[in-house]
């Protein structure tokens, strides 16, 4: 899915003159014509888990829209200065209470399925350090915490999700 819901930049984060279409490295690019700044638009990171326990797959209740009621993987927003995989670590125990540890690199998934989602979702194959949650659960972000068989499955919140879910079928 190729992402049309783009932030568009009018004026420059350097001068604060109104910005302007030009022709820039094989692309239209927003340009400063006072000061030459290129906007180089960036993508939003998001870093998500597949973890697994006797076969069942991790999976949280969203609280939020959209989606909310689905389920997906635990995951959320990779901050600026934060390693990805540290994300996806650091999302698995606030949204569940499982401690986890990146095992490899699962699938990485372009496209943004609404206005606040990222653009890029990177997924993780993880381990469960523990068969039970600590109490460091965040419960604002999750109504429920399961793990479902590939055959019982929930419904799911976002095509990126049943996308990862795929990815992780595909390797068992």
């Amino acid at each position: 899915m190729v992402s049309t819901l783009a932030v568009q930049a009018n004026y420059c984060p350097r001068c604060a003159h109104p910005l302007e279409d030009a022709f820039v490295f094989g692309r239209t690019r927003r340009v400063c014509p006072d000061c030459g700044l290129i906007f180089w638009r960036e993508h939003k990171v998001a870093a998500a888990a597949v973890a697994v326990r006797d076969g069942k797959l991790l999976l949280v209740q969203r609280t939020m829209s959209p989606g909310r009621g689905k389920w997906s993987i635990p995951g959320g927003f990779v901050e600026f200065d934060e390693d990805p995989r540290a994300a996806a670590v650091r999302e698995v125990l606030e949204e569940t209470g499982y401690q986890v540890e990146v095992v490899k690199l699962l699938d990485c998934i372009f496209g943004q399925e609404h206005e606040r989602g990222a653009t890029l979702l990177i997924v993780y194959l993880t381990r469960l350090l523990s068969n039970e949650p600590t109490p460091e659960r965040d419960v604002k972000e999750v109504d429920a915490v399961g793990f479902f068989g590939p055959e019982q499955l929930p419904p799911i919140a976002f095509t990126a999700t049943s996308r990862a879910i795929q990815s992780w079928q595909n390797q068992t």
